[in-house]
């Protein structure tokens, strides 16, 4: 009975607030800083409702709203004020602040909540304090401002040396969603392949997303799969693009490492156009340089061979670092994004955003040494047998990402908003393998290419999304949607001299019965409701259902609340389930490339079968589906006073059947039978299997903490000072091994596998930021201290090698000659910290000392120091 008696309560507050409309009037003003210039941008909303607007180039804003309501002027940087409408006219004067207080998207679609009142943890970080730290994308960014965030280059790695792997609270690359203007970004094209962190995963092109086009990025740190769909377990990001911009703003910048490589130059534009009457489009224009590093071990002679040749001597003695280049590749890219709005009428709004980028890289494989390739020298192919000095490969990769939205927000009354728009994306990936040898053509011809196109792959969505929202009461707040998505992969067949036989040397093109077509797509339905049940107590309820053509149907829920310790601070918690679907390159890629295999001193060939593959389904290997997760996370956030405010929270995030990329599957040590695993490697050709499988449970278990203190008096300027740290663990529960394989005594995911989901990411990551800002100097000092990793031995934890924390210190000094001309001269990683040596007990693929630091493990990445100069105008 008492559910009933609730029941009706709820229907009745809604059906109050559904007919409670009276007229409003329009109230318009501007709205600017400390120094009485306008401030383009800021949020205004009505407090209580989803009625909002922003405020355009000069400031300026007009909102419908009745007197005695409550207007809410919030922006990133600037302390929020709440003012009561008592006429048509309301100008504001906004002051510095502190982050608690500004409003952000993420999280609720229905009512406006700054970051106070969120019953989540968000992060809201502006451009400004993005760029600083002097780090060259928008993925270094983060991994020096985020203390759950990480990202490094990934040396020596094919495709993924061009994608740099990232995550958030150490959950693989698949498990953050990305959003731009709260619309999901597709995918990229490559699937991480190699010893790396996030390997057989697929992520987000994060290099496609000029730093320049954005305002601010959103954090949601907590599982949102039923607000927002497949993989939201580990949170989401928000890429909050510029509107109308304050300035044009052209800045320009270079530097090199202190070993004289690595030389960069980047330079973009960015300006505020109008667009008929009331609207705006912001251009952006990015372009970005960069030449390849080299952190090369030099084994020299150490590594010949016993019947090592003269030639092949003298090469190690005058090559001692044989040929090898490890560390970033050569990149150039090239960025065009646009943001555009225009009203609709009196109260909705066409908007529309696109964005285009292209970049070429090239890195680089293993050094062919001579004594590797002795077939090839025996040929007298490149030079005369005993002039022979190998070769090194390069591997060319030419990325385009573009993404394209249009849409229509409009205003239905009664506090009633519809939001209709479409997405196309797509990320591309063609290869070019250059300084390489066929080495079957050339054995059956005499002569072989050395430049090969060995294909690409491509993945695109459509997605068509209907959102609606309702301020039903002071207590009732709600919303709901559909969403429609069809997504498709393709694989591109390569030049047929590309894959003759084993292929062209260290990347083997894609072969014909490997390329096609494949597609899917899924139907997603979802709702929220709100209850402020006072003004200090909040609960909230969502849900959502999706169902893939693919593999099935999934439904999360998750329920939240937040309770108010007075004005100043907040208790919140939230428990969710969520899911991840399996992507279509894990369904459907076939593959068969040279790797590293930790016992061998060169590489070897792999195939990689697709996990529908008959061989693999005779294995026991079922069809891929959807991974699930419980999360539990609670945490208390407090704002002592205007400019001192702090945050903890705690989590559990439990993943069940994880996809994992199992480990190579071989020949047993039984030499003479051959078990029907043997039997498959046989048939393709192979000496060894991997393939994409549901097996693995995992349990991360982790804490943030955050605090901040704002304009403290220095001098003639103002102090600010951030402390945020992480904390993070990962445990793998249970690996379920199919029975066809674990009778025959196959581990199908080895512990140097799981250690590159346990213990290939710091856990535990520090930042503390200083920042001073004065008239004419700004100052900022930045310290990162990465935590323990650990290199997993494949011959068993006693010969592990624990690699120990690194602090990474960066110095920005800026001279603003006016205040629209400014130059910037940064420092990044100034004591020149590198990781610890890899020690060659440890197993893995060192490939002879060939590398100084694990190519398998990451914290601050192989750099070194840095210097930087750029320059900034804006007018």
């Amino acid at each position: 009975m008492s559910k009933l008696l609730n029941l009706k309560l709820i229907l009745i507050l809604m059906l109050s607030g559904a007919f409670n409309y009276s007229e409003s009037q329009e109230v318009s003003g501007t709205v600017t800083d400390d120094a009485s210039q306008p401030l383009p941008g800021v949020s205004v909303i009505v407090k209580g409702s989803s009625t909002g607007t922003t405020t355009d180039f000069d400031g300026n804003y007009s909102i419908s709203a009745n007197n005695g309501d409550t207007l809410v002027f919030s922006y990133v940087g600037f302390e929020t004020q709440e003012i009561v409408v008592t006429g048509s006219t309301l100008n504001v004067s906004m002051h510095a602040g502190v982050a608690l207080d500004e409003v952000v998207l993420l999280g609720n679609r229905a009512k406006p909540r700054t970051i106070l009142d969120s019953p989540v943890p968000i992060d809201n970080i502006g451009v400004e304090e993005l760029t600083s730290g002097g780090q060259p994308t928008i993925e270094a960014m983060l991994t020096f401002k985020v203390p759950s965030f990480n990202a490094q280059n990934q040396a020596i790695s094919d495709a993924t040396a061009h994608y740099d792997p990232a995550d958030l609270r150490g959950l693989g690359p698949s498990r953050t969603l990305v959003l731009i203007n709260g619309k999901r970004k597709n995918q990229s094209a490559q699937v991480f392949l190699n010893r790396t962190p996030g390997k057989g995963e697929v992520g987000i092109d994060l290099k496609s997303i000029p730093t320049a086009a954005i305002e601010r990025v959103e954090i949601l740190r907590d599982g949102a799969s039923a607000q927002y769909g497949s993989d939201a377990i580990a949170g989401v990001i928000n890429m909050v693009l510029k509107k109308d911009a304050q300035f044009s703003t052209f800045t320009a910048k270079t530097g090199v490492t202190s070993e004289g490589d690595g030389f960069n130059f980047a330079t973009d534009f960015n300006t505020t156009l109008g667009f008929g009457e009331g609207g705006f489009i912001n251009l952006t224009l990015g372009y970005y340089n960069q030449e390849l590093t080299n952190r090369a071990g030099t084994p020299g002679v150490a590594d010949l061979p016993g019947d090592a040749r003269p030639n092949e001597i003298a090469w190690a003695q005058n090559t001692p670092d044989l040929g090898m280049h490890v560390g970033q590749p050569d990149l150039e890219k090239g960025d065009v994004f646009v943001n555009m709005s225009h009203p609709v009428g009196e109260h909705s709004e066409f908007y529309s955003f696109h964005g285009y980028t292209l970049r070429t890289g090239r890195s680089f494989a293993y050094y062919r040494a001579p004594y590797w390739r002795r077939d090839v020298a025996d040929a007298g192919f490149i030079t005369a047998p005993e002039d022979f000095q190998g070769y090194q490969p390069s591997f060319e990769a030419r990325i385009k990402d573009h993404l394209n939205v249009a849409g229509l927000d409009m205003d239905l009354g009664n506090d009633w908003r519809a939001d209709a728009s479409i997405t196309f994306g797509k990320n591309s990936v063609d290869y070019t393998v250059n300084n390489s040898v066929n080495r079957d053509y050339l054995a059956d011809n005499g002569t072989s290419p050395r430049t090969f196109k060995p294909g690409g792959y491509s993945l695109s969505n459509v997605i068509g999304n209907l959102d609606f929202s309702k301020v039903f009461s002071d207590m009732v707040s709600g919303s709901f949607g559909l969403e429609y998505k069809k997504e498709k992969f393709e694989a591109r067949e390569g030049n047929p001299l590309s894959y003759y036989g084993a292929g062209s040397d260290s990347f083997a093109g894609v072969k014909p019965e490997e390329a096609g077509e494949w597609d899917r797509n899924n139907f997603a339905a979802y709702m929220g409701l709100d209850f402020d049940v006072s003004d200090a107590l909040l609960l909230g309820i969502a849900g959502r259902y999706e169902d893939f053509s693919d593999f099935g149907d999934n439904f999360s829920w998750k329920i939240f609340g937040r309770q108010k310790l007075g004005d100043k601070g907040a208790l919140r918690a939230s428990y969710s389930t969520g899911f991840r679907a399996p992507t279509l390159h894990q369904r459907h890629l076939t593959n068969s490339q040279y790797i590293i295999v930790a016992s061998s001193p060169e590489p070897l060939l792999q195939g990689t079968l697709a996990n529908n593959n008959p061989a693999v389904e005779a294995l026991g290997v079922p069809n891929l589906f959807a991974e699930t997760s419980k999360n539990l996370a609670a945490g208390i956030t407090y704002k002592f006073d205007r400019n001192f405010s702090a945050s903890l929270d705690f989590y559990s995030i439990k993943v069940d059947d994880r996809v994992l990329f199992s480990s190579q599957i071989g020949s047993d040590s039984d030499d003479t039978t051959t078990n029907p695993v043997e039997q498959i490697l046989e048939d393709n050709g192979v000496v060894a299997v991997q393939f994409f499988i549901n097996a693995g449970d995992t349990k991360t278990t982790g804490a943030d903490f955050i605090i901040n203190y704002r304009n403290m008096d220095l001098g003639s300027g103002k102090l600010h000072a951030n402390l945020a740290a992480n904390f993070n663990k990962t445990t793998i529960d249970a690996i379920n091994t199919p029975d066809a394989l674990a009778q025959n005594g196959y581990d199908i995911f080895a512990r140097i596998e799981k250690g590159l989901i346990t213990s290939a990411r710091p856990k535990s990551k520090f930042i503390l930021g200083l920042d001073y800002e004065s008239e004419k100097v700004d100052i900022g000092l930045y310290n990162t201290l990465f935590g323990k990793v650990t290199i997993t031995s494949p011959n068993g934890p006693a010969n592990d090698q624990a690699l120990s924390s690194k602090l990474a210190t960066d110095l920005s000094v800026s001279y603003n000659f006016t205040d629209k001309l400014s130059i910037t001269g940064i420092i990044n990683n100034i004591f020149d910290v590198y990781p610890d040596v890899t020690l060659a007990s440890t197993g893995t693929a060192q490939a002879g000392s060939r590398f100084v630091y694990s190519s398998e493990v990451q914290q601050l990445g192989q750099l070194g120091t840095n210097y930087s100069v750029g320059l900034n105008y804006r007018f």
